[in-house]
């Protein structure tokens, strides 16, 4: 069978670090395996346009590998064309680069590495937080700069303590992210989601649950959002929602870009209304050159703690999500049952609530 992996390249930095498990020239590690297996196997990053090797192969591909990373957009009319695929793997977590419905439509199995990234996510998101309340990234571009103004930073700086902090979605990233702030003694942890949180992870946290995402938003000096990208929270933190945020609110975006809307996450920021945003996460991936949420700056100059789409896929996580995926990959093969904390949508059904709220 034919097996499609789309992943980023890596060039030097991957030639000189084999544990960058997720680049072309490291093949997620399963290249020798599948092809020992007698498997034709296509690694590409060439992902974009009708003429891209992602929509030459996937005619007649059987399984689709691909990452949150550098996600091979699965639409609903390249299923049309991909009349062999059966398996769609994601290397690693978030799987909303594929059409689920589409998917569905067809009984393909949706896959991902349950947990794989879990940990990596949740210290990128405190990171984060640190980075815009403290006011790091202009301090340190001063430094590099060979400025000093300690005025110009402080003025826009704060303490994590006292504040109040709220996850959008308390999943097994939001709720880790809640238990790692529990030694800054924010005035109070909140969360929202439309699932419960497993009792143990409960017993974990003092966060208290709100009823409604209004609460959330109109409580919070900090915004983490921590939930899937499915059809109710496309352009979820958008101008009407931050409008019913406090004045000067931090958000952190971690999940998926297009959960916030592009447009007035910039004008927000560039008010003075919010007081900072920042994640690693964007509405088009990898984000063009002239992306504004690349450029944009609140009226001090501040407010920009924006990265790459890094914070999920660490060396410790890759080498969680290669195994998982060769694993998944593996039950196919050999006619096993998928773990079911790993799939999306299997038989026409989808497995989980992650994608919303569905009967």
């Amino acid at each position: 069978m034919k097996v499609l992996i789309v992943l980023y390249s890596g060039g030097q930095a991957a030639q000189e670090q084999p544990r960058l498990l997720g680049t072309t020239e490291n093949k997620l590690g399963i290249f020798d395996w599948l092809k020992g297996l007698g498997h034709d196997v296509v690694v590409t990053d060439d992902k974009e346009g009708p003429n891209s090797e992602f929509q030459k192969h996937i005619v007649d591909a059987e399984i689709l590998v691909t990452t949150p990373f550098h996600p091979g957009y699965l639409t609903a009319d390249l299923i049309d064309k991909a009349k062999n695929l059966k398996l769609c793997v994601t290397a690693g977590v978030g799987s909303d680069h594929v059409d689920l419905n589409a998917a569905n439509k067809r009984k393909i199995t949706v896959a991902e590495v349950s947990g794989s990234n879990v940990v990596s996510v949740a210290e990128h998101v405190v990171m984060t937080m640190l980075c815009l309340v403290r006011n790091f990234v202009p301090a340190h571009e001063q430094i590099i700069n060979h400025k000093w103004n300690v005025a110009q930073i402080a003025r826009d700086a704060y303490d994590l303590e006292g504040k109040v902090v709220g996850t959008i979605g308390c999943g097994r990233i939001g709720y880790r992210v809640l238990q790692r702030l529990e030694p800054f003694n924010c005035k109070e942890l909140l969360w929202f989601d439309y699932n419960d949180i497993p009792a143990e992870a409960a017993k974990a946290i003092s966060a208290k649950r709100v009823d409604t995402l209004d609460e959330l938003l109109s409580r919070c000096d900090v915004i983490t959002v921590n939930c899937p990208l499915h059809e109710s929270t496309r352009g979820l933190i958008n101008a009407d929602a931050i409008k019913k945020m406090k004045k000067g609110v931090w958000i952190v975006n971690t999940a998926r870009g297009a959960i916030c809307d592009r447009k007035a996450i910039v004008e927000a920021l560039e008010s003075g209304y919010i007081a900072g945003y920042g994640g690693d996460v964007w509405d088009v991936q990898p984000a063009p050159p002239d992306h504004p949420w690349r450029d944009m700056r609140g009226p001090n100059g501040n407010g920009n703690a924006m990265t790459p789409h890094y914070s999920g896929t660490t060396l410790d996580a890759q080498a969680r999500y290669a195994a998982g995926t060769k694993e998944i990959i593996e039950n196919y093969l050999n006619g096993k049952p998928q773990n079911p904390a790993n799939v999306i949508v299997e038989n026409g059904e989808y497995a989980t609530k992650a994608y919303g709220q569905r009967k």
